[in-house]
């Protein structure tokens, strides 16, 4: 398996890619279409992730799973995430497949496991 592929290798590496960078809030794609007003993260937020603790030290984890139907295309929609790429050449998944992004979210490490 090529390095920039392997899970592990993107949770372990110093830091993320450069677009998976977050150190600003991201604004919404139409302001009138979000019901979130914030401009930017929270005070509290921005001094808990520049405080060192060994809270933070762990890796932090979330996992989101993606069901539907046979050929809706799940797998076109993760590698498209993860690889930027589109195979429009259909292979079905057999069992369970997964990718991890990582991101830096204020400098925090963060892995989204799809």
């Amino acid at each position: 398996m090529y390095e920039s592929r392997s899970a592990i290798y993107k949770m372990l590496k110093d830091q993320a890619h450069k677009d998976r960078q977050i150190n600003v809030f991201p604004a919404p794609y139409r302001s009138d279409a979000t019901p979130y007003k914030q401009q930017d993260f929270s005070k509290v937020v921005k001094e808990a992730c520049t405080t060192s603790r060994p809270v933070m030290a762990g890796l932090k984890i979330s996992k989101a799973v993606f069901l539907g139907d046979v050929g809706v295309g799940k797998t076109s929609l993760i590698n498209r995430f993860c690889h930027q790429i589109f195979d429009c050449n259909y292979k079905a998944t057999i069992g369970v497949d997964f990718e991890v992004e990582r991101f830096d979210v204020l400098q925090v490490p963060y892995n989204l496991q799809m």
